[in-house]
């Protein structure tokens, strides 16, 4: 893997339970947040890829997840979503995921996304395996 890159979030109400816990499916947007926040870093925009820009109109769908819960964050915080490419196939990317508090692992997750248009999988275009190229 190469280096990641790191995207801060701050814990609000909104994203915690009624004792001030982050909410478990709240993570699940923070890691969003953080995929969506390499691909950019790496020139790869949403809306280039559903504005047919890449060939076809393209979309990534999380194909797969496991994630590790592995202590809680809490109203307040700040907190840092760890994002790096573990994978590049031909038609998905698998990513490594982590969110901290300071050096402090809080989640932990592998999620591999999938290239897809017109609901069905499809080859990653040369633009974003060479925006990715080095990335993993």
């Amino acid at each position: 893997m190469t280096a990641p890159l790191l995207f801060p979030v701050r814990i609000y109400y909104e994203d915690t339970d009624f004792t001030g816990v982050v909410y478990h499916a709240s993570y699940l947007r923070f890691l969003e947040r953080g995929r969506t926040e390499f691909l950019r870093a790496h020139g790869i925009k949403h809306t280039e890829l559903v504005d047919d820009e890449t060939g076809g109109p393209l979309a990534f769908a999380v194909r797969s997840m496991s994630i590790e819960f592995i202590k809680p964050a809490r109203m307040d915080d700040e907190l840092a979503v760890e994002t790096a490419i573990a994978k590049v196939g031909r038609a998905s990317i698998e990513m490594a995921q982590q969110i901290l508090r300071g050096e402090e692992v809080l989640v932990s997750a592998k999620v591999r996304i999938a290239a897809v248009a017109e609901g069905k999988a499809r080859r990653l275009p040369k633009m974003v395996l060479k925006r990715l190229d080095g990335a993993g």
